[in-house]
This record gives structure tokens, C-alpha cells and sequence, in this order.
């Protein structure tokens, strides 16, 4: 498969700038999502990768070799869209064939490939019917045999499950994990789905008006956001976020909040003026001694948690994930504690998480 090494990678439409200094390396056998809203430059810097685009400037480098300039042709990619794809007038051997034929590969090599492929997708008993009668998720299988059949060095895929219905796009998702894992193969996939990027990918980049927000693993990008943009971007619901305005040293690991001491992980760096404390809603505890209270507004039962909304001083609003178990009901009024291993102090005029002891999260680009 492939490495591949995005340095300081730029495209401009006109006088619009679409993707803004982007560097990354996306390591050979790795599942690499990008994460963004629509708009945010994911789908333009997959196209470069790709070569459907040129870069108006930087490096695109693919197993040590640069590929920024070259056509499409030159790359060795396979490219697997959100609407399929397919070719309408052909059954489901002839469209995964399809590439091998143009080749010229021989007859036999090419029959003995599709049923290897067909067999890893599950689809050996549709491989003659036609594509026009197939149900969304097994044009998206036959689209995605039609790439694997070429064996090329890396997967790029421009939000696949996209046309799928919900719980079925959950399962593909799975799917397409397990087959890339079989396979050990390079796959770059674009989404604006943080629960499938979670879901499916080995590491993340958060895009956002073309520039690269975050880097970094799904747990580092969820527990740690780098940016105010990340925080409220990843998670469902979002991290919550409380203004104040504070001077905090370097060195400094607490802060009153309404009278209640906060902890939080050591500050490397001075913090002055206004400021951002950002923390998840599971990491959110009912603390009976705490100064630091809430007034329960609404509850919603999930199975095994609850979303608990509750108003807190001055006017804000927070959100907190119980067990299902906890006894709590509309209008009481609880105090409130957070881990203070899992707070995130942000400076409000840049956007940025403070720098801390904690290492995590903080491969942030832009």
C-alpha cells in the first residue's frame, strides 16, 4: 500500500482559498478520516490526493515520491464515490470486472478476481444481475468491489454511506472497518459524520474554512479538542463551555467558579483575561458539597444514560450524561462537579486550548 506526506498543501479558486497550508501524513495501512462540515476544504484536499485537483502550491509525496503535478492516471488510487458510480447498462460482474477488462487482464485472472472480491463483500449470489435493481447497500458493495479488484495503493472515498439510510449506514461502516482491516490497506475517507469518523478511523483531521483545526487520534480529538471549533464540532451533545474571565499563572491547577474551586490539569502557560472552561457532559458528577449548582430543566431517558439539561449561574446552560439509575427529576436544583483531569481551559480571542501538563489533543495545525 502507501505512505503519504500532505506538506503545506494549498488550493485556491480564484480568490477563494478552498484548503490553507494543510500538512499531514497519513501512515501506510491506516484508516484516515477527514472530518468537517460542509464547505470546511475535506473533499478538495481528497481530490488532490487523488489528482483530480492540483494543488496551487505544496507537496502531495506517495511512498517518497512527489505527485503533486501528476494527472490522476499516475497514482494508482482507487476512488469510491458517495453516489456509487456504477454503470447502469452492465450486471454486477461486468462493473466490478470493469477496470481488469481495460487492462487487458485475461478472461480467466479476471473471472478467478471478481469472485475473490465478490466473496470478501458477501456478494457472490448477485454477480448477474443487474446494478438498476440492487438496494442502495448493494450498489455500494459492487462500487466498492470494483476498487478493491485493482488492488491499487490506497482507497480514497468521498463520504460512501452517505446515501444510506441510517441504521444501515451503521452496519457499512462496520463493514467497511472490517474490510479494511482484512485487507491492510490505505484508506483516506471524507465524512462530515463525527460518529463515523470515530467509529472507523485509526486518526482524525478536523477541517474547518479550508484550515486543519485538530490531528490526532479519535480519543485525543474527543477528550482534548484543540479548538473551541473541535469542542462544539465532536460529541453529541457537545462539550459544554462556560465563559469567565480570570488570570491564571503558569503552573496553576485550580480556579473559582461561583465559589467553587475547579481543578484542572497544570497549566503550562500564563492565562490571562477572557477565557473558556470546557468539559464533557460525561464528565459532569452530581457533587451534594459542591458550591457550584444547577437547576434541572429537562431529562431525557436513553436506555443505559440520561441527558440531564440544567441552568446554572449566570443565565448558562450545561448538559450532563448519567446512568440511567441516578435519581434526578425536573426543577431540583444539585451541585455540580467535574474531573478535573478532563476540563479544558481555552483562550477566547484565538480559539485555542491552553497548553497543559497533558500532552494529548494537542497536535493541532492551522
Amino acid at each position: 500500500m502507501a505512505e503519504i506526506n500532505i506538506h503545506n498543501l494549498r488550493k485556491e479558486f480564484g480568490n477563494f482559498v478552498a484548503v490553507e497550508s494543510s500538512t499531514f501524513t497519513i501512515a501506510d495501512g491506516e484508516f484516515f478520516m477527514l472530518l468537517g462540515p460542509s464547505g470546511c476544504g475535506k473533499t478538495t484536499t481528497l481530490r488532490m490526493i487523488a489528482g483530480l485537483e492540483l494543488p496551487t502550491s505544496g507537496e502531495i509525496i506517495i511512498d517518497g515520491e512527489e505527485v503533486g503535478q501528476k494527472p490522476a492516471s499516475q497514482r494508482d488510487f482507487a476512488f469510491v464515490f458517495q453516489m456509487f458510480a456504477l454503470y447502469p447498462h452492465l450486471n454486477v460482474r461486468q462493473n466490478i470486472s470493469y477496470p481488469l477488462v481495460s487492462q487487458g487482464m485475461r478472461r480467466a485472472e479476471i473471472r478467478q478476481k471478481v469472485g475473490e472480491v465478490a466473496g470478501i463483500l458477501g456478494i457472490e449470489e448477485i454477480l448477474e444481475r443487474p446494478v438498476s435493481g440492487l438496494s442502495g447497500g448493494d450498489r455500494q458493495r459492487v462500487a466498492l468491489g470494483r476498487a478493491i479488484v485493482r488492488n491499487p495503493k490506497c482507497f480514497l472515498m468521498d463520504e460512501p454511506l452517505g446515501a444510506l439510510d441510517a441504521e444501515f449506514r451503521e452496519h457499512m461502516a462496520g463493514e467497511l472497518r472490517s474490510l479494511h482491516d482484512r485487507m491492510n490497506a490505505t484508506t483516506v475517507y471524507v465524512t462530515h459524520d463525527q460518529r463515523e469518523a470515530m467509529q472507523m478511523g485509526d486518526r482524525i483531521v478536523v477541517m474547518n474554512y479550508g484550515v486543519i483545526e485538530q490531528f490526532g487520534t479519535p480519543r485525543e480529538i474527543y477528550d482534548f479538542p484543540a479548538t473551541l471549533f473541535v469542542a462544539e464540532f465532536m460529541g453529541s451533545p457537545p462539550m459544554n463551555l462556560i465563559q469567565f474571565e480570570d488570570h491564571l499563572p503558569a503552573g496553576t491547577s485550580h480556579m473559582t467558579l461561583n465559589g467553587q474551586s475547579i481543578g484542572f490539569r497544570r497549566l503550562q502557560e500564563e492565562a490571562l483575561g477572557k477565557l473558556t472552561l470546557g468539559i464533557r457532559p460525561e464528565h459532569v458528577f452530581i457533587d451534594d458539597q459542591s458550591n457550584y449548582r444547577g437547576k434541572v430543566t429537562s431529562v431525557e431517558y436513553l436506555g443505559t444514560t440520561q441527558i440531564v439539561s440544567l441552568e446554572v449561574a449566570n443565565g448558562d446552560h450545561l448538559k450532563a450524561r448519567f446512568a440511567a439509575d441516578v435519581p434526578i427529576r425536573e426543577d431540583e436544583t444539585v451541585g455540580l462537579g467535574f474531573r478535573d483531569d478532563m476540563v479544558t481551559l481555552f483562550d477566547r480571542s484565538s480559539g485555542r486550548a491552553l497548553r497543559s501538563a497533558h500532552k494529548d489533543g494537542v497536535a493541532a495545525h492551522g
